[in-house]
């Protein structure tokens, strides 16, 4: 067991889908300000500004460059973040699937819609985790995660965050994107300090508040998979949707498109 980790911590993400791991990223906090900062000057084919007309701030999004932003690389390959995620997981093996960089200007009122990551994606497993990640200290623009979710027997329906429409054709086949404030659901959240990071279930509902603070809100996630993970073939294009990728139904994920961190 990485020493960042305790047995509480595996136990409470098993138990919630959700724990903060204090200082995960915290040698590397200078290194991925500089790939952000590249990100955002070099944008990726998955770029995304996700404000309407006339809303304020800048809300930027961009995923899957790990592979061209060599700072994105090197921490992922030498931070603990392989050894904690086969701790959380209790894998004995973890993959890397992507990487994603959310932006929040100052004064960026809108959150980032209610949502799980899993029905976006072409994996299914229980052994699944996201590193959420700021760089920048924050307390009210922090991750926001349901306790348990990740058991919900129906996933939540996926949506488009700027137009709002279902990400699928056939919306029978989730649940309402639940109002977890207005229905008194356990709600997780911590104020975090650069390179502390969130670890959460690819199935955990999680969402954030705008940031309406005067400085800005950088966070870096990684998405990493374990033993039990295998591609799963969804009603449309997944998000990322890695065209090309040839991978069949219950397939574990082709490790020259997604390395073993951890084999």
């Amino acid at each position: 067991m990485h020493a960042l980790v305790t047995q509480n911590d595996i136990d409470c993400f098993q138990r919630d889908g959700v724990v903060l791991i204090k200082g995960l990223f915290k040698d590397h906090v200078e290194t991925l300000r500089q790939g952000i900062d590249r990100n955002i000057q070099e944008p990726g084919v998955h770029a995304a500004e996700n404000l309407k007309q006339g809303e304020q701030g800048r809300f930027f999004d961009d995923y899957c460059n790990w592979t061209r932003i060599s700072e994105f690389e090197t921490v992922i390959r030498t931070s603990p973040l392989a050894q904690v995620a086969a701790d959380l997981m209790r894998s004995t093996s973890v993959q890397l699937f992507h990487d994603h960089v959310l932006v929040k200007e100052p004064g960026t009122s809108k959150p980032t819609p209610w949502h799980q990551d899993g029905p976006y994606y072409f994996v299914e497993g229980q052994q699944t985790v996201s590193f959420w990640s700021p760089l920048d200290p924050v307390t009210e623009a922090s991750l926001r995660c349901v306790a348990g979710s990740h058991n919900w027997e129906k996933p939540v329906l996926p949506t488009r965050w700027l137009s709002e429409e279902n990400f699928y054709p056939d919306p029978d086949d989730y649940m309402p994107v639940p109002d977890p404030d207005a229905e008194g659901m356990q709600i997780v959240e911590w104020p975090m300090e650069p390179g502390d990071a969130i670890a959460f279930n690819f199935k955990t509902l999680h969402g954030a508040r705008g940031n309406n603070t005067a400085q800005r809100r950088r966070a870096f996630s990684v998405r990493l998979v374990g033993d039990d993970a295998r591609y799963v073939e969804r009603p449309g294009p997944t998000s990322p949707p890695f065209p090309g990728h040839d991978m069949v139904q219950g397939q574990r994920l082709r490790s020259d498109w997604f390395p073993y961190l951890i084999d």
